[in-house]
């Protein structure tokens, strides 16, 4: 059994909570700017933050990304079916309760360790209509109806890595299915020069949809360093560009490639299928310094 300090605040500053959990050494650190604020690492990795006195705040770049797709997901404020493949802290799943109340949605967190610190730590909104399995993030996503989901995103590291069976066309084929005929897909890419990881995803997303679009810094878009980059797929036209509108008036601006220029940019990389299917590269030590 792991390590444990009390969340409680002594003396108007909150500890920092420290236990061992199924993915590794889970530490929630309390933000000193933010009254309720709390980062979540893994093994020293930052997984996700959370502010529980406003959880519309989104301090990761790629989870703001990820803010922007689930707004235009559906008319402001208007409750959608999401499912988050991948919890961490319940980040995005609050987001969601947040900005469209009476959403229902389903977390899929394979650590159920970590799902049981994160709810007794920074417990959810006992209003939120939010249902955590602790199950592998496909086998949960086959228990979804057919059609259920305006949103689904794919959040998934292991080791700072993403599964290599959550990046087949098989896996989308689950994705559709589970999704509604006008829904949306958002991945959370990470990869490093020569981005052989995220053009071998646009190119396995573009098999199973008809509309994409790519958001990221343009300095990891120009395999310049590791980072992130957010995949959003579906089969309607992509609010591309009030996506760009948003991206580009973050704090660290992102550039959205779609179309020609994202077909252009995959420079023929072919769709990965569950038999040819790798983990996402590991990211340097010197990201997390």
């Amino acid at each position: 059994m792991g390590r444990s300090r009390n969340p409680r605040r002594e003396r108007g500053a909150a500890e920092p909570v420290v236990e061992q959990v199924d993915g590794g050494l889970a530490e929630l650190m309390p933000d000193r700017e933010r009254a309720r604020g709390w980062t979540l690492l893994i093994d020293g990795a930052p997984q996700s933050y959370v502010d529980l006195d406003d959880p519309a705040y989104l301090s990761f770049e790629y989870q703001r990304r990820l803010g922007h797709v689930i707004d235009l997901a559906a008319p402001l404020g208007k409750p959608i079916h999401a499912v988050h493949l991948g919890g961490g802290a319940f980040t995005l799943a609050r987001y969601v309760a947040a900005t469209r109340p009476r959403s229902t949605q389903q977390v899929v967190e394979r650590d159920a360790a970590l799902v049981q610190l994160v709810r007794r730590a920074l417990p959810l909104d006992a209003g939120a209509r939010i249902r955590v399995r602790s199950v592998d993030a496909r086998a949960g996503l086959a228990k979804v109806p057919d059609g259920w989901a305006d949103l689904i995103v794919a959040d998934v590291f292991s080791g700072a890595r993403t599964p290599a069976h959550l990046t087949s066309t098989e896996f989308l084929d689950e994705v559709r299915r589970a999704l509604k005929p006008c829904g949306l897909y958002a991945a959370n890419l990470a990869d490093g020069p020569p981005l052989a990881h995220v053009r071998g995803q646009i190119a396995t997303a573009a098999a199973r949809f008809g509309e994409l679009a790519l958001v990221a810094d343009p300095t990891v878009l120009r395999g310049k360093r590791f980072g992130n980059a957010v995949l959003v797929a579906g089969d309607l036209p992509l609010p591309v560009a009030e996506l760009t509108r948003r991206a580009a008036s973050d704090p660290h601006p992102g550039r959205v490639e779609h179309g020609r220029a994202l077909t252009d940019f995959t420079g023929g990389a072919l769709p990965v299928t569950d038999a040819a299917a790798v983990a996402s590269p590991a990211p340097p030590p010197s990201v997390f310094r």
